[in-house]
């Protein structure tokens, strides 16, 4: 602070000795009138820096506000201030924890030039003259820890020369010139000088030389060591502030060794009866969730806050860890499910809990972020279940950080420009759609980036819009889009079944332009897709601008990037693209992040958060993610789309399977949400049992099909036998997994999926010769029938006119090469929900087929997919409430 001369003579020598050594070295300047705040300021941006290993404030500050010299040198990090003189590193070393601290520089210095001279410290008598905060208390202190018996003296010593006399060590830190005379020196003692003083000497251009605190000449009469000055101390101060330096850089790098974590889980208190998710999740305390970025090896800087128990993790944080091998990678699927679902997300919580908390391996779940459309309609939320939850479950099923919200204005903003474009192209000519889309500003016309791509892609190399044809203005300005090819549709993030057909455009200011359209729900918006298989933002922009919303009259593709909003989109998707860090009921981390469909989509977390979790966790850790519905769909698109644009290498498959579900596919009744279950499934059945395995046994060919280990989590219920749950585990081994075990994390927590968690330990250390099913230069017909006749069973496909058509539309376009989406019904491995187990022989029909070309697939839709749920005749929201007085949601499931 401030221009010194002296101190900048100090700092130039600290900084010249640091390019000697190799360290990176800068002086930071801030002016005369710098406030206590910029300081502070200054001093919390470095603390905060992990480039940054140690660093000193120089004083005196020399400034000409008021400023706390005190409260500047605490506010350094004790573990940077390299200087030593913060309270905390103070309070270390006068308390002996000389290995926890960092040492002020000229003690450090003065005690290494006493140990050079061979002379044993241990049992000697030390005197100190000075009780400075920078010198002479940090001198006592040392040397008393080396075991001297050690005297202060200072300037209301009324017996100095006598206490000096019996000094075999003496540190002199008075900072009086030549007070200490050669006769009041024991024979043979150690002396270091730390004083700095001018005196007048004529003899000297500058009227003045520099001297010590102890009078040289007469004193190295009797010293066995003496230190000059200059010379002595002062380079030695140097060269121990570059020793702390490199000690700091030390300790950063053992104390945030990606892949070491120190992390303090949580203890579960488990009841019986298992209460209510949200009773758990509430009576559970998160810890703060920069205690979790700090527990996985997240930098400050690398974390940004949404209050005390989720943040957001910046995308940098890949390219400080891009040299630090992958953990392993483990993905949780399941077998065809009931309606009711089979407990996906819980197991996957319950083998993070069991891995991290109990046998204690660095390892993340990285899930989907749910839509808040279900968790008021039927449904319920999905942060597990039980003792396996995403906490708190209020934030993971509400808004979270607001990135569907984000999603839902860039795809309504898409829509908005879309039809506004169709107006404004039948409203005006060619003149005046170019005057207004290159508008003049201050008499000057020039294109934006974006409609310099549009050239280009014309084929029109000009940049000056003074230049353009009439033809080239009119290709330019009109996309000339067919309303009927229109795609995209409008969203939002809540069930709304009158939604689903309606009628835009009839104000009269449209002047009769209308059309109908729909809303589809916001996870269903090909935006969502994108941000879940993005790998950064620059290539999040590009899918973006690929987008396919509509073609024109003359059947050419229309893209995002036509329209011009590619940069806004990107904007406006800034802070959604980083992953969402939360934590399980025990501690674990988490990622929460996108939450694409599942059936026209692909129904996987995020690229992203996958990518991060595998470097934080190091190489022998585990990422466990979740592939929506069962194996057929989910883990299928897990494979053959998200791996093929990750390039990440799946190690296990953890196939979920229930009794429930089993007894159903062998011919149980039909299971319904919200009404009870017939009895069939609460007793013993080990026929239905038996039969019902038939597809396990194909779930478990469908994952090897892969080439990759199968462990079989059975999920137990409380009305399960025990011959139940041993014939399912019987059965999957002889079906091929590697393992299959029951599980009872949902009671139990991570403690309950102990056998699973080593099951695929055991797992992870087998072979793992993964491929893909298909290679996507195969044309599209060959792809979507090697998925039919493989996973699914089917004996054969049928293309019905409209899928005919789009077919050959797409693969005119060159969307050919793309991987496979395909979208049908969860609830069966053929297309007719109502065909239980495992059937064969039947022709899948092929109704139609979609394009999300920013997202990177093709979407073959068999049967009627509904992209906007409704409302129950008694939708959740009956239940949910908030409590005014304590702030607390209930009736969230």
């Amino acid at each position: 602070v401030g221009n010194r001369d002296d101190s900048n003579l100090y700092i130039n020598m600290k900084l010249k000795a640091a390019a000697e050594i190799g360290i990176s070295a800068n002086h930071i300047k801030l002016p005369n009138t710098a406030t206590e705040a910029d300081v502070l300021k200054c001093i919390a941006s470095l603390n905060a820096d992990p480039a940054v290993h140690g660093f000193i404030v120089q004083l005196p500050l020399d400034s000409n506000k008021p400023i706390n010299t005190e409260k500047i040198t605490n506010a350094v990090a004790p573990e940077k201030d390299v200087d030593g003189l913060s309270s905390i590193n103070a309070g270390k070393l006068s308390r002996g924890d000389l290995g926890d601290c960092f040492i002020p520089c000229t003690p450090k210095g003065c005690m290494e030039l006493i140990r050079q001279t061979g002379v044993q410290v241990a049992g000697k008598r030390a005197v100190v003259i000075g009780r400075s905060k920078i010198v002479g208390a940090p001198m006592h202190d040392l040397l008393l820890w080396n075991n001297a018996t050690v005297t202060t003296c200072h300037s209301k010593t009324s017996t100095l020369a006598e206490e000096v006399g019996k000094a075999d060590i003496l540190v002199v830190a008075a900072g009086r010139a030549e007070m200490v005379k050669g006769e009041w020196i024991k024979p043979g003692a150690i002396v270091i000088d730390c004083g700095i003083n001018h005196v007048p000497d004529s003899t000297k251009a500058s009227g003045k030389r520099v001297v010590g605190d102890v009078a040289y000449n007469s004193a190295k009469e009797k010293a066995s060591f003496i230190t000059p000055v200059p010379g002595g101390v002062g380079p030695m101060t140097v060269a121990m502030l570059m020793q702390s330096t490199v000690e700091s850089a030390q300790r950063f790098l053992e104390k945030f060794q990606p892949g070491k974590w120190t992390i303090q889980y949580n203890q579960l208190t488990l009841k019986m009866p298992v209460p209510s998710d949200i009773e758990i999740s509430q009576s559970c305390i998160p810890k703060p969730i920069d205690q979790v970025a700090k527990e996985v090896g997240l930098f400050p800087d690398e974390v940004e806050l949404y209050g005390q128990t989720k943040a957001k993790v910046q995308l940098s944080v890949l390219k400080r860890l891009q040299n630090q091998p992958d953990g392993k990678y483990v993905v949780v699927t399941g077998i065809t499910p009931t309606p009711l679902g089979e407990g996906k997300s819980t197991t996957t919580v319950g083998l993070v809990q069991a891995l991290g908390a109990h046998l204690h391996q660095n390892v993340f779940a990285c899930v989907r972020q749910p839509s808040q459309g279900p968790t008021f309609g039927i449904k319920g939320g999905a942060a597990g279940g039980g003792y396996c939850q995403v906490v708190p479950m209020e934030e993971f099923n509400l808004h979270l950080t607001g990135d569907i919200h984000a999603i839902t204005a860039a795809n309504n903003l898409v829509a908005a420009a879309i039809d506004a474009r169709i107006f404004h192209e039948l409203t005006q000519s060619d003149q005046a759609l170019y005057n207004r889309l290159v508008p003049s500003v201050n008499g000057v016309r020039k294109f934006s980036d974006i409609q310099i791509r549009r050239l280009q892609k014309l084929g029109i190399n000009k940049t000056d819009p003074m230049a353009l044809t009439k033809e080239e203005i009119n290709a330019f300005v009109r996309l000339d889009i067919d309303p009927g090819t229109i795609t995209w549709q409008r969203v939002l993030d809540t069930n709304d079944r009158f939604l689903r057909k309606i009628t835009i455009g009839q104000s009269a200011t449209e002047k009769g332009f209308t059309r109908t359209a729909q809303f589809d729900i916001t996870v269903s918006s090909e935006i969502m897709a994108v941000l879940a298989l993005a790998d950064g933002l620059d290539d999040m922009k590009k899918r973006f601008g690929r987008m396919v919303v509509a073609c024109s009259k003359k059947g050419l593709p229309v893209t995002a990037d036509d329209l011009g909003v590619t940069g806004a989109l990107a904007v406006l998707m800034k802070d959604a693209v980083k992953p969402n860090l939360m934590q399980t009921l025990e501690g674990t981390p988490v990622f929460v992040h996108a939450g694409p469909f599942a059936n026209i989509a692909h129904g996987n977390s995020s690229v992203l958060a996958d990518k991060i979790a595998l470097k934080l966790v190091g190489k022998d850790g585990f990422v466990v993610t979740e592939a929506g519905f069962g194996a057929d769909i989910g883990m299928e698109k897990f494979f053959n789309i998200k791996c093929r644009y990750s390039g990440l290498r799946p190690h296990v498959v953890v196939l979920v399977a229930t009794v429930r579900a089993l007894k159903m596919h062998g011919g149980g009744p039909a299971v319904t949400a919200g009404v009870p279950l017939p009895k069939e499934y609460t007793e013993e059945n080990l026929q239905l049992v038996a039969k019902g395995c038939s597809n396990l046994n194909k779930q478990i060919q469908n994952a090897r099909l892969f080439g990759v280990p199968v462990v079989v989590a059975v999920n137990a219920f409380k009305t399960d036998t025990k011959a139940e749950l041993a014939l399912v585990v019987q059965h999957a081994k002889e079906a091929g997994a590697f393992d299959a075990v029951e599980c009872t994390h949902w009671a139990e927590g991570g403690k309950g999926a102990l056998a699973l968690a080593r099951a695929v330990q055991r797992a992870s250390q087998a072979p793992s010769n993964f491929r893909f099913l298909y290679n996507v230069e195969l044309p599209v017909l060959d792809k979507i029938r090697l998925i039919a006749q493989q996973v699914y069973g089917a004996r054969d496909i049928e293309l019905l006119p409209e899928a005919q058509e789009k077919l050959a539309l797409y693969t005119k376009q060159g969307f050919g090469n793309l991987p496979i989406c395909m979208a049908k019904t969860h609830l069966s491995l053929s297309h007719d929900p109502e065909q239980k187990g495992a059937p064969t022989g039947f022709v899948l029909p092929i109704r139609d087929i979609r394009a999300s070309v920013g997202a990177g697939f093709l979407y073959p839709l068999v049967g009627t997919m509904s992209t906007m749920p409704g409302l129950p005749t008694r939708p959740c929201f009956y239940d949910i409430d908030l409590d005014p007085v304590s702030g607390e949601v209930n009736g969230l499931f």
